[in-house]
């Protein structure tokens, strides 16, 4: 698991492959669909790595989140990450004005074809737009049927259950993490935090472990800290943790997108370094009994709006 690279000022030094990077791909829209999977499985495929998708399936919606610019937070964040030209005016309208598509209906080729080249499965929403702005508001059957929607329709693309699941904006409260273990998913992925665990909630031990995203994103890091798109790839790979767990979410919308070379270059970069990349599911335990038990927490992040639920 040793390789040998230059070393600064001459000569050679070894660099032992104890670096491993988790990597999750959340699809929320109906043009990351269409156009950042393909770009993105062409990328994975390039450099030999898995990676799980997790698909919204339902009407595409976002367009209704542009209420929230209302928000001093949430307009800051659209001016810092140049949210215009890095996502395209479709996708920041899309379901303003009529309902939005169906995306699981009208692009089932592309989440088929995801499945086909060998990348995990697993839900993201039905409706993104919906999730984020109610889910504090859902009963738990409103919120299983939710995920229910989803589910059904990738099972029907795909021909097989999805495998795991990861809620929108890491939006979830404790009363989806029960509804979830109706599904017996393999793994969640709905907070953040480091290290793999079980979710205990009122008390009570969950069986679903849950992976946490412990790496920044691409929107909470650009145009902060002085990180740019020239230098955002390093200052990614600095955050990587040395025989650690790490997890990295990317988004079809810009790492499949006007990202697309940048995350190309990343994934260059980190091999150089040692790196190498996993889907999620191979870095469960094979006895999940044995994995630490902890609760999710309302908290906040810097670079995001609003609250998301954090490891406790």
């Amino acid at each position: 698991d040793a390789g040998l690279l230059p070393a600064a000022g001459g000569g050679i030094r070894r660099v032992h492959n104890k670096m491993k990077i988790a990597l999750r791909v959340d699809v929320d829209t109906y043009r990351g669909t269409r156009d950042g999977v393909p770009n993105l499985c062409r990328v994975l495929d390039k450099h030999g790595v898995r990676a799980a998708f997790f698909f919204s399936a339902g009407p595409d919606n976002m367009g209704r989140h542009i209420w929230r610019l209302l928000k001093p937070a949430f307009l800051w964040k659209m001016m810092r990450t140049r949210a215009a030209s890095l996502y395209g005016m479709d996708i920041l309208l899309m379901g303003t004005m009529w309902p939005g598509p169906k995306i699981g209906k009208n692009l089932a080729s592309v989440i088929r074809a995801c499945a086909e080249a060998g990348h995990e499965i697993g839900v993201h929403a039905w409706d993104h737009h919906g999730w984020q702005a109610h889910v504090d508001q859902m009963s738990p059957e409103a919120i299983y049927e939710h995920i229910r929607k989803a589910y059904d329709e990738l099972e029907r693309i795909t021909g097989k259950a999805p495998t795991c699941s990861a809620v929108p904006g890491w939006k979830c409260v404790e009363s989806t993490l029960v509804v979830k273990e109706r599904f017996h998913f393999k793994y969640n992925s709905d907070c953040r935090g480091s290290g793999i665990f079980i979710p205990v909630v009122e008390g009570k031990e969950l069986t679903t472990p849950q992976m946490p995203l412990n790496m920044p994103t691409y929107d909470e890091m650009l145009g902060k800290n002085g990180v740019t798109n020239e230098n955002y790839n390093e200052r990614l790979l600095a955050t990587v943790q040395e025989d650690s767990y790490n997890m990295l979410t990317i988004h079809a919308e810009a790492e499949g997108g006007a990202c697309m070379k940048m995350f190309d270059e990343f994934l260059t970069m980190a091999k150089a370094r040692g790196i190498t990349f996993t889907a999620p599911g191979d870095l469960l335990p094979a006895d999940t009994a044995s994995l630490p038990r902890a609760s999710i927490v309302k908290g906040e992040i810097p670079g995001r709006e609003g609250w998301l639920a954090l490891k406790g």
